[in-house]
């Protein structure tokens, strides 16, 4: 792109929105349950290890009776439970987001992320017009381009 004295290049954020189709909601459907999927799997890895820990901590008093394993033990569970806290939190995001999609109907749009675009402009252009450009996906493709370029 070749550009002119008169000419200024400029970056705008570019909306994109996508098309709620049946494949759509499939595909974000699976996105949501992996990230769910993944949130369990943190927990049960959680549980475990604090299990371990648990477990350490006792062997741990039998060995050295002068240690306070009493305040180990609480401390663990201290930062288990706040662990447990903030993924259950972002599970309970997630359902939010999976039953929001579930509802959507079919050939509404939503936004779906913003990308970054370059332009020019020059004196006489209308800079508001040429910032408010959006991409319109249909299962992926680029169904439409609105705006200003």
């Amino acid at each position: 792109m070749e550009i002119s004295n008169s000419q200024l290049l400029l970056k705008r954020n570019v909306i994109v929105k996508s098309v709620v189709t049946p494949r759509w909601k499939e595909e974000v459907q699976q996105q949501l349950q992996g990230q769910i999927n993944q949130i369990d799997s943190q927990m049960q890895q959680l549980e475990m290890q604090a299990q371990r820990m648990v477990g350490e901590l006792q062997k741990q008093s039998l060995q050295q009776p002068g240690v306070n394993v009493k305040e180990q033990m609480d401390g663990l569970q201290s930062q288990l439970n706040q662990k447990q806290r903030q993924l259950l939190d972002q599970k309970n995001q997630i359902l939010q987001q999976l039953q929001q999609v579930q509802t959507l109907e079919l050939e509404t749009e939503v936004n779906t992320g913003q990308i970054d675009s370059f332009f020019t402009v020059e004196r006489g252009d209308n800079l508001v017009q040429k910032m408010q450009v959006e991409i319109l996906l249909r299962d992926g493709f680029i169904d439409e381009i609105r705006g200003d370029l």
